[in-house]
């Protein structure tokens, strides 16, 4: 594994976060009517997904487990490996269905998920962050 590319993920990731952080709004109502906002956080979201995938397949490529059959399955083999808890691979195999409707079915988004996650899955993607760290420590 090269230390250095999870690393560069993991800043990404947290420009994503800061990003997230800097641009979600108080209310669903909010994020509604702002197009700016939705186009920054669904954009910030899906990036963060996608770098949390990106990482994870990276560390498991290092680890005697298989290829991950789905985006989604690799949070899971990281919790195998006890490299995060089961609890948060769950969540962010959820997170990975957000990703995929972003991506593929913009205009089917809702924004109540999306108020959701900019206040409540954030902590999700710093943990991920965190425990890779560790891992990397």
């Amino acid at each position: 594994m090269d230390r250095l590319v999870v690393a560069d993920k993991l800043e990404s990731l947290r420009r994503c976060i800061v990003r997230i952080e800097e641009r979600r709004v108080d209310s669903v109502e909010a994020l509604v009517a702002d197009v700016d906002a939705q186009d920054i956080l669904a954009l910030n979201l899906t990036r963060a997904v996608q770098l949390c995938v990106d990482a994870a397949v990276h560390i498991l490529a290092d680890t005697d487990q298989p290829a991950p059959a789905t985006m989604g399955e690799a949070f899971e083999l990281l919790a195998r490996q006890a490299i995060i808890p089961e609890a948060l691979a769950l969540r962010l195999r959820a997170a990975v269905g957000f990703r995929n409707l972003a991506v593929h079915a913009y205009h089917r988004i809702d924004w109540a998920v999306v108020h959701r996650l900019t206040h409540e899955g954030v902590a999700d993607l710093e943990a991920f962050a965190k425990q890779l760290a560790r891992a990397l420590a």
